[in-house]
């Protein structure tokens, strides 16, 4: 089961589609409206803590995505995701974080949710949560 769409908090929409893609903005690895973890990865965030915002994060494009297409049934892959890690400086497993949410995507849709990638570390992000994830999705 999906978790509610967060809602977006700017002047953006949390999902659109266009055509056959539905292109999901960045989420945060957040659970009814709070960060399930903040802090740098690499000092107050572990790897494995990391990697586990950055599957909750890919949950919640999910719950963008099938908003959007009506369903997690109507998805039927993923086309690219981009995962930024904010990170201390001397932390270079930025890829391994992200890894969170490719894993469940590659469980999720089978060869369908391999993808495209882009793993960067950054100095901030919102809320001050360790990652957050964006995608493209195909849909029927």
């Amino acid at each position: 089961m999906l978790p509610p769409a967060p809602a977006a908090v700017g002047n953006f929409v949390g999902a659109r589609r266009e055509g056959a893609l539905i292109f999901v903005s960045g989420q945060l690895p957040v659970v009814d409206g709070q960060p399930v973890r903040t802090g740098r990865v690499g000092s107050a965030v572990s790897l494995a803590e990391a990697a586990d915002a950055a599957r909750i994060a890919a949950l919640n494009t999910l719950a963008q995505a099938a908003a959007v297409a009506g369903s997690l049934d109507a998805l039927t892959g993923v086309v690219r995701v981009g995962g930024f890690v904010q990170a201390e400086p001397d932390f270079f497993d930025v890829p391994k974080v992200v890894n969170g949410a490719s894993d469940l995507y590659v469980a999720l849709f089978g060869d369908a949710g391999r993808h495209a990638r882009a793993a960067i570390g950054v100095c901030t992000l919102p809320a001050n949560v360790p990652v957050e994830i964006e995608a493209v999705f195909s849909c029927g």
